[in-house]
């Protein structure tokens, strides 16, 4: 494995020289953060500048949390000047997860989700691992560095948060790297991060949650109406979770003409990902896993009969589509 890890790293190192401007791109979230901030740190000193950039809007408190706490250095790519590198790097995508990422050849690839068999100078995309975290620390390891506190942090979140808490799949090579990185970080400050997924206007939708909330057998339906943050359905569907009674949690949310609902439940014998699908992809994108699933629907494609703005008829229509889907599983 040593070995391996050693021969990944040559080729890593080789895809660049001294005067190399070298952008580093990536669908911002813990563990693409994370990786992104070990790549730089392997890149030090041997190109003449590095930038890190990301496609999505970062929105989550606890991934602006990570940036402000951990002084990550990020663009959105609308802000940057393409012409101004030379080198390109993906971590913890692939260039089909985002037309950005269509438009451009990279010279390193890195990513632990499934392989779609992209085209890059040098590729390293292990589906097996839980996190690219994980990778980027055998990187590290293979360099002989030892990581800084807050690079050590980083790369301990991202692979808790990748395999949410080791609940996911994930291999021994990801164990082993958080025990390494639990000796360089520091974990009150990783768990402040982990924890601060609240923001002071989001007190307003759990008051509306629990006002309006309906549970029916075990399963407790709320309907957000109009969000600014789609992620706040699932702050709150997490919530009603830990209320001893509740066997499943399904929230919904309206944002940028999109209804978002957010499944969970405890994992006896439920799945919520087949729950998901069946009650709401004749409309949009709906599936997930078996604790945890998701609907993404254009308010278009819903019937006309349903008005998203009257939260007890809205709900009604939630339960009707759920209810005996869920019961079934």
């Amino acid at each position: 494995m040593k070995m391996r890890n050693r021969k990944r790293l040559q080729l890593f190192y080789d895809r660049f020289v001294g005067g190399d401007h070298v952008l580093i791109l990536m669908t911002a979230d813990p563990d693409a953060m994370a990786s992104a901030m070990a790549a730089k740190r392997l890149l030090w000193r041997k190109v003449s500048s590095i930038a890190l950039a990301h496609t999505n809007v970062i929105r989550r408190p606890d991934n602006l949390a990570m940036i402000r706490l951990l002084g990550i250095d990020l663009q959105h790519v609308d802000d940057i000047h393409i012409e101004d590198y030379s080198r390109f790097v993906l971590l913890d995508s692939q260039p089909s997860h985002h037309e950005f990422f269509e438009g451009l050849t990279f010279d390193v690839i890195i990513d632990h989700h499934p392989d779609t068999a992209p085209a890059a100078g040098f590729k390293d995309i292990r589906p097996s691992y839980g996190a690219t975290a994980t990778l980027m620390t055998e990187y590290l390891r293979a360099a002989r560095i030892k990581p800084s506190k807050k690079l050590a942090t980083a790369l301990f979140h991202g692979i808790k948060t990748d395999t949410r808490n080791f609940e996911r799949q994930t291999q021994i090579e990801d164990v082993v790297a958080f025990q390494y990185l639990f000796r360089y970080a520091n974990i009150p400050l990783a768990r402040h991060i982990e924890k601060a997924d609240l923001q002071m206007n989001f007190l307003k939708y759990f008051r509306r949650a629990i006002d309006d909330r309906r549970l029916r057998k075990g399963k407790m339906f709320v309907h957000l109406g109009a969000v600014h943050n789609p992620d706040i359905c699932v702050l709150v569907a997490e919530f009603f979770m830990r209320i001893d009674t509740v066997q499943w949690s399904i929230v919904s949310g309206v944002c940028d003409k999109r209804l978002t609902v957010v499944f969970r439940n405890d994992g006896l014998r439920r799945n919520a990902g087949q729950v998901a699908h069946e009650s709401f992809g004749a409309f949009g994108s709906a599936g997930g896993h078996r604790t945890m699933a998701r609907g993404e629907l254009p308010l278009a494609t819903l019937p006309e009969t349903v008005d998203t703005r009257d939260t007890r008829k809205f709900t009604n229509w939630l339960i009707q589509r759920v209810q005996k889907r869920a019961d079934a599983r």
